[in-house]
Formats: C-alpha cells, sequence, structure tokens
C-alpha cells in the first residue's frame, strides 16, 4: 500500500508534516520521504501506478481527469493538510478518488483569532489604546472605553456558518450574548442546535456591535459587502474579516471609514492581499491590518497533518471517515 508526498512546494511538507506525523504514516503505509511535484508527475508517469494514497498540502498540483485515470489509476484517497481544496480536489472526485481536507483544523486557529478580536473590539481595545499611543492623554482612552457595552448582553453579528463560523459560534456561547448570523444555506435545525438567530445581513450590520465575516468564497459571495450595508453600522461598532477580502467592495469600506471614525475594521484578508503599494488602507486610523495570521500559523500548522493522518487510519480500517471532501460541498466550501 504505497503512499508519497505529492507537493510543488517541498516546503510546506516540510512545515506542516512533523517529524512524528511522518513517522506515524511511515508505520502504517509504505511511504518515502521524497515530495514529487507535477513536473517530475508527468514525466516520469510510470512511477506512480501503484500508489494508493497521496500526502499534500499547500502548494497541491492540479491534473487533468485524463491524467489522474492514466498515471494515478491505483489511486484511493488524497489527504490535503491544508484548508481549501477548490484548485485540485473536482478532477480527482470525478475520477473516484477520494478527497479528504483538514480544513476543520485549520479553522481551529481562525476562530480563535476571531473571536479574541471580538471580545477585544467590544471593549474598546483599538480605539483606546489607540488614543494613548497616539497622544499619551490616558484619560481620553479611557473615556472611549466607556463608549463600549463590554461582552455581556450585547449582539454579535457572524456572516458565514461554514466549519469557521460554527466554532466561532460555539465559542461566543460561553458568553452572554445573542449571535445572528446569515447564511442562507444554514438549516433551522443547525440554527437552533446552535442557538443562534437567522437573519438579514440587513439586520446584523444594524443590529450588531462587531460584525465577523467568514463567507466562503465563491461568485455569489463576491463584493456582497458594500456601502449600503456598512452605513447602517451601529455607533462605535467593528467589523472583522478573516473571511476572504474580495467579498468587501473595499471602496466602499474606505469611503465609509473615512465619514465614521468611530467605527474599526480589523482585516486579516483584502483584495488583493497585500493591499497595493499606496491603499489607504495603511493609514487609516480605524484600520487594523494583519498579514492573513488568522490561519494556521507556527506550529499550529502540524494540527493539520495530524488529522490527515487520523482520517488516513480511518479511511484503511474502514471506519467512518469526519474530513472527506464531496462535489456536492465545493459548491458551498471556501
Amino acid at each position: 500500500m504505497r503512499a508519497v508526498f505529492l507537493c510543488e512546494v517541498k516546503s510546506s511538507i516540510d512545515r506542516v508534516y512533523s517529524a512524528e506525523t511522518v513517522r506515524k504514516i511511515k508505520k502504517e503505509a509504505d511511504l518515502d520521504e521524497k515530495v514529487y511535484d507535477s513536473k517530475y508527475v508527468r514525466a516520469n508517469p510510470g512511477d506512480f501506478k501503484d500508489v494508493a494514497f497521496v500526502f499534500s498540502s499547500w502548494g497541491m498540483p492540479r491534473f487533468s481527469e485524463d491524467e489522474i485515470r492514466a498515471i494515478f489509476p491505483a489511486l484511493k484517497g488524497v489527504f490535503y493538510a491544508a484548508g481549501s481544496v477548490q484548485g485540485f480536489a473536482r478532477e480527482f472526485l470525478k475520477c473516484g478518488v477520494r478527497v479528504f481536507s483538514a480544513w476543520a483544523a485549520n479553522a481551529v486557529p481562525v476562530a480563535e483569532y476571531a473571536v479574541s478580536q471580538i471580545v477585544l473590539s467590544a471593549k474598546g481595545f483599538f480605539r483606546s489604546a489607540l488614543e494613548i499611543r497616539e497622544t499619551g492623554n490616558y484619560a481620553k482612552g479611557a473615556e472611549l472605553s466607556d463608549l463600549y457595552p463590554g461582552n455581556y448582553d450585547i449582539k454579535i453579528g457572524v456572516l458565514g456558518v461554514g466549519m469557521v463560523g460554527t466554532q466561532v459560534v460555539k465559542r461566543l456561547k460561553t458568553y452572554k450574548c445573542d449571535v445572528l448570523v446569515f447564511d442562507p444555506f444554514l438549516t433551522d435545525e443547525k440554527a437552533e442546535t446552535l442557538g443562534v438567530r437567522k437573519t438579514t445581513l440587513e439586520e446584523i450590520f444594524f443590529e450588531c456591535t462587531v460584525i465577523s465575516n467568514h463567507m466562503a468564497d465563491n461568485k455569489n459571495t463576491r463584493g456582497m459587502l458594500g456601502y449600503d450595508l456598512f452605513s447602517k453600522m451601529l455607533p462605535n461598532a467593528t467589523f472583522i474579516n478573516t473571511g476572504r477580502g474580495a467579498q468587501v467592495i473595499e471602496d466602499d469600506l474606505v469611503r465609509f471609514l473615512k465619514e465614521r471614525p468611530d467605527v474599526f475594521a480589523i482585516l486579516d484578508v483584502t483584495y488583493p492581499e497585500p493591499p497595493p503599494a499606496g491603499s489607504e488602507l495603511y493609514g487609516m486610523k480605524n484600520v487594523i491590518l494583519t498579514p492573513h495570521i488568522a490561519g494556521s500559523k507556527g506550529n499550529e500548522v502540524h494540527r493539520m497533518s495530524e488529522y490527515m493522518f487520523e482520517e488516513f487510519m480511518r479511511c484503511k480500517s474502514g471506519e467512518d471517515c469526519k474530513w472527506e471532501v464531496s462535489l456536492k460541498m465545493l459548491e458551498t466550501m471556501a
């Protein structure tokens, strides 16, 4: 039962797969530690006739259906130790190859990041800290912080209740807050289980102290968040984006933030990413830019390969798998 690493970027495999996880894979499968890229695969197709399992991460190559059938006739599964599989999965799935993703593992640090920013935002952390740093006026910083409600008996808006949004909601339920959500695909049953209220984008922007975006990136969500929505935000509200930058009409957000210096935007994603030189986002006092750090960083990336090893063991033993991706799921996944 042969397994290989397949990735265009060897450093991705070296970074994501810890020595312990590689050791465990080798114990359960005939794995060599070489990382094969698409150039080598296409030049040496005969080397992969007996490969049953592929392990990968950021940089997984894309192959056509014809290539997959010719080069990987024995392939049973692809274990992707990263998040989105949109760039390569369809062709494998159409060839009957199972695809597994560590999107749930990558969702953990995103949810942790988002909730931490929500908590700080509702305390007025960013605005008061900035005031003290820039003016040295401690009293003014304290005065500004008093404008914020804190994290008790407030309304928080969550846009998108997929894997990340669900984890955000579950963490928020440890606070006394009302969580309003927008997600056309969220069933009433799941909403009731999570203890959230489904509503419209307009109501969320009109009523919520903090709004956190976790919508999947697709043609229906791009450009969905514009001036009409932002202009409805409460005094001293905060917009947090760890979803995708393309979901925001950036010019509209900049225009609104200029008009409303009391509102803060915490942007871990932008479009394009990073913002081009000269972008007004760099210099705005009510914008906090972070360089796409919400996802797995540092040692957190090892969680993704551990998830995929555990999934491999379930697949190998015939157990029900947790993180398998289907063609239907690709319609709404990030």
